[in-house]
């Protein structure tokens, strides 16, 4: 996949901090809100952590840091508290070309984690792929709550699927809530946001509808090896469902059996039975 090299615009002559010599690499060091660049990131990190305009992408902590690292994610800028370990930015001076260091109450004020992160970054947006329409799919139909998102987004990438695309009106699936709830799975999948229901339907992929109280029962048809593929799992909104537009075409309703006799499953828990349903039917086969 191909990544956005799209570097951060210059920082302004006014800076006026010290810069820090790190094994030949230079650490920029702010200490003021007041600074222009410092003012900027705090703007788009704490509203959304998606800068449209630039495709950059706000990530926290070390944990999603480095699992964009392994993926070979374009960073552009490395920020680290002041009291983060020496050999901490050694072992990362090399990954981006602008170094930034801030005092904890600085971090604090960009993170939305209840404790500051020693860490934290700006990454290029990876470039949009296209809908294959011979992967088998998650689709995130008008879905709305982001740690919902997160988690189905974590357990397609566990479970072996490579393409999730949302419907128009879906939580966007870089935002920080849930990009910190997929824990690292997004720079594991093809993400394709904003396609419409008509051109999932006008592809060759079986169309597969979780459902309360109708359609066969799950466990059943992957027993029987009777779950399609490739296909396209579609979880709706978490109070209305599914768009009603799913079902003006050809559809597999499935539902979930229930031995406890609750009504219904969180969407985030529903799907990850479903999906793992599938990587075992596929794992058998």
């Amino acid at each position: 996949m191909t990544y956005i090299a799209e570097a951060l615009p210059q920082l302004p002559s006014f800076w006026g901090n010290d810069q820090v010599m790190n094994s030949q690499h230079v650490i920029e060091k702010i200490n003021s809100r007041q600074n222009a660049w410092y003012k900027n990131l705090r703007e788009w990190s704490q509203s959304s952590g998606v800068h449209k305009e630039k495709n950059l992408v706000w990530l926290e902590g070390d944990h999603l840091c480095e699992a964009a690292r392994l993926k070979g994610l374009n960073f552009q800028t490395l920020i680290f508290r002041d009291d983060c370990p020496t050999v901490i930015i050694e072992n990362w001076s090399k990954q981006a070309d602008k170094l930034v260091q801030i005092p904890a109450f600085l971090m604090e004020g960009l993170s939305s984690l209840h404790s500051a992160p020693l860490m934290a970054a700006v990454i290029a947006l990876p470039l949009k792929p296209l809908f294959n329409p011979q992967l088998s799919t998650v689709v995130l139909d008008q879905m709305q709550d982001p740690g919902n998102a997160g988690s189905i987004l974590r357990s397609a990438a566990a479970f072996g699927f490579k393409q999730v695309l949302t419907t128009p009106n879906t939580v966007g699936l870089w935002t920080h809530k849930v990009v910190r709830a997929a824990m690292g799975a997004h720079f594991d999948l093809a993400i394709v946001e904003g396609v419409s229901v008509e051109q999932i339907q006008a592809s060759p992929l079986q169309i597969v509808l979780t459902s309360s109280h109708h359609g066969n029962f799950l466990d059943e048809l992957v027993v029987s090896y009777q779950l399609p593929s490739p296909l396209a799992w579609i979880f709706g909104h978490e109070g209305r469902g599914h768009s009603p537009q799913w079902a003006q075409s050809n559809f597999q309703a499935v539902r979930i059996r229930q031995a406890g006799g609750q009504e219904s499953l969180n969407v985030a828990a529903a799907a990850a039975i479903c999906l793992h349903a599938s990587s075992i039917q596929a794992f058998k086969t």
